[in-house]
């Protein structure tokens, strides 16, 4: 995430600055310590948020595919591959993000199975996948309208798999989310600032 991010970016404007370190919270690299990369304003979505989060995805992350879109420090597709999830693609504009989620890639011993992608989201989106995707995270930067046309993206380029999830964060006062006709909420809150929410997309394919 240039500014924003699945990775989590909270709050989305000002902010501290980047470093530190994104701590996993559950599977094999449950309590593992990674770098996070140096941008401004970017944390990882905290623990509390996760663990809901990932509680609302039981019996959904064995052999998903998985799309952590505005990464971020990759907290969230980090999590589902430590969870059982086939493959994950991050993808995110900020050099910074590119250059540590690929340190952090490497550090993890990953191979084929994550692969992070430097681009603006949208752009990228704007192709047909080879693999439909089965789990979506969307922590888009805040007050740039790109919740909408990122999820159009998404379903009209074939990024979704029947039945597919889609996890959305967005400014707490972005309420109802603007998203694409028949996506059906499933779960939602708000914590402070920010509200994160889950869909499902068309009859489930898991």
């Amino acid at each position: 995430m240039a500014q924003g991010g699945s990775g989590g970016r909270v709050p989305k404007s000002g902010g501290h600055g980047g470093g530190g370190q994104l701590r996993l919270i559950g599977g094999r690299w449950r309590g593992r310590k990674l770098p996070i990369p140096q941008v401004p304003g970017l944390r990882p979505t905290p623990d509390r948020v996760r663990e809901t989060l990932f509680n609302w995805l039981m019996g959904e992350i064995v052999d998903a595919h998985v799309l952590d879109l505005y990464c971020g420090s990759g907290a969230l597709g980090l999590e589902a591959l430590s969870r059982g999830a086939a493959t994950a693609t991050f993808v995110d504009a900020a050099r910074a993000v590119n250059e540590q989620m690929r340190a952090n890639l490497a550090l993890l011993q990953l191979g084929p199975e994550a692969r992070m992608v430097q681009a603006e989201a949208n752009v990228w989106l704007s192709r047909t996948p080879a693999t439909p995707h089965h789990l979506v995270f969307l922590d888009p930067p805040y007050r740039k309208g790109l919740v909408h046309s990122t999820c159009e993206q998404l379903e009209r380029h074939g990024w979704l798999a029947p039945g597919a999830l889609v996890y959305v964060e967005a400014e707490a006062e972005l309420d109802p989310l603007p998203l694409p006709e028949g996506w059906a909420p499933l779960k939602g809150r708000v914590a402070g600032q920010v509200g994160y929410h889950l869909y499902r997309v068309g009859d489930s394919g898991l």
